[in-house]
Parts: structure tokens; sequence; C-alpha cells
């Protein structure tokens, strides 16, 4: 479980890539993760909540900052936020997963090198560096996102490395999935028909561009135990009505970090 909330550090948040001219900058895979950031003396949520790891595993975390996911495996968020969430989780196969040292000098790949120096000194901190490759071209991009999303990952990053660490949604750091996220809050339940009589339908939701009704993505215990109005939700789309609305919304998950 998350104590006390500290004093949040402003993070860098990604854009969606549109088809932009993204030659020569950093990729690598999008984690589903949980968002992590060591401030060099706690590991604190997006919102600056401390997480409450085990004893030891933040032994050999070094004395700088470094932003990035707590992660196990692909296909694994529900679990992995279950684990980093309690007092007593399961962290054995979790690490974190950097993909930035904000403090540092340099541009991506010099400041990450002073977090890789800092591992060659302390092989056993629970800490992995995200690989990163240069983009070449649109192509190469599309490859790596078919080939990361046939394995059951989620997308791909792509970062200006010549670009110094910054706060909040930045067009130098991009995300591209087949499936877009987005967040909405919950306003009314719909009750269900046929098999899912007696339980949820759909739900109403909201967000800045109006109302609209998610009605797939629900397992059966979240058919039988929905968000609750004024939660906030994310879900999944293709693309945008003519409106503005999403096209196809998929229940995905409440979010458990507001």
């Amino acid at each position: 479980m998350l104590g006390t909330t500290a004093q949040a550090e402003n993070l860098l948040l990604a854009k969606e890539y549109q088809q932009q001219d993204v030659r020569d900058w950093a990729m690598s895979e999008k984690l589903d993760g949980v968002r992590a950031f060591w401030d060099g003396k706690q590991l604190l949520s997006r919102n600056g909540y401390p997480f409450t790891p085990p004893p030891g595993f933040l032994r050999d975390f070094p004395p700088f900052a470094i932003d990035g996911e707590l992660y196990s495996g692909r296909g694994q968020f529900e679990q992995i936020s279950a684990q980093v969430r309690s007092h007593q989780g399961d962290w054995s196969s979790i690490k974190l997963h950097v993909f930035d040292v904000p403090h540092a000098e340099g541009n991506l790949y010099q400041r990450l090198a002073v977090l890789q120096a800092w591992l060659d000194t302390h092989p056993q901190a629970n800490i992995v560096l995200i690989p990163q490759q240069t983009v070449r071209d649109t192509a190469q991009i599309e490859a790596f996102l078919q080939q990361i999303e046939a394995g059951g990952g989620e997308g791909v990053m792509l970062r200006n490395p010549n670009a110094a660490y910054e706060s909040g949604r930045s067009e130098q750091l991009l995300k591209l999935k087949s499936l877009q996220d987005a967040e909405c809050t919950v306003t009314a339940h719909h009750p269900g028909k046929g098999k899912y009589s007696g339980k949820l339908g759909a739900l109403s939701c909201r967000n800045q561009n109006g109302e609209f009704r998610v009605g797939t993505g629900f397992s059966d215990a979240e058919r039988s135990n929905p968000p609750p109005v004024g939660t906030v939700i994310t879900y999944r789309h293709r693309g945008f009505t003519a409106k503005g609305l999403p096209r196809f919304p998929t229940y995905l998950r409440p979010r458990s970090d507001v």
C-alpha cells in the first residue's frame, strides 16, 4: 500500500506519435508497468506517493534520480499493480526498468551511461536499463511495433535523444500503439440483458468531448462489481467519430493512482 504523499516531481509524459519525423530518435518497447520515480532517497509513484517495497529491494539504488517503470513482464499489469501497492506484496520478479536519469548532464545516451556506470559496480541492484535503438525510418518503427504486439507487448516509445528531460506532456517523447488508450469518468451504469441479466451491461462515461458508452472489455467479476460512478477508468479505442468521441471503446481498468 502507498503511504503519505511526498513532494512529487513533475514527470515527463508522452504525446501520441502521428507520423512525425523521428529519424535518428531513440526507440524502445513501451512497458505496461507502474510508473515509478526514484528521487535518490524514495521510490515514488507518478502522483508522489512512496512505494513500500520489501526490505533490501532499494539497497543498491543510486544516490541520484532515475525514472522508469516497475515491471516484471508482458501482460502482467494487474499483478504488478496489485503487488507494488500492497505492504506485503511479492516484488521478487519486479524490477525498476529505467528510461532516463533526469538530472544527469548530456543527451539521453550520456544520461543513461551515468546509470550504467553505477550498475557496473552494483550488479545486484533491482534496476534494468531499457534497451534503446536508433530509428532509421517509418518501416522500422512499424516492424518493431508488430514484433512487440505479436509477443503480447503494448507498444513503442520514441524519444528525441538530444532533448533534455522536461516536465509534462512533451513533443520530444511519443508513444505508438495500434489501439489508443484514454481516460473518462463513469457517470452511470446500464443493466445487462440475456446472459448479463442482473449484471452490468455498459457504463456511461464522460471525457472532454462528451458522453459515450463503454460496453465491452469487462470480466464477469467486473460486470458483477463494476467501477462506481465517479471512478476514472482507462479504455482503449480505435480512433474517433466525427464528433470527437472514441470509436469502439473497450474497458481496460480503473485508474488506480487517481
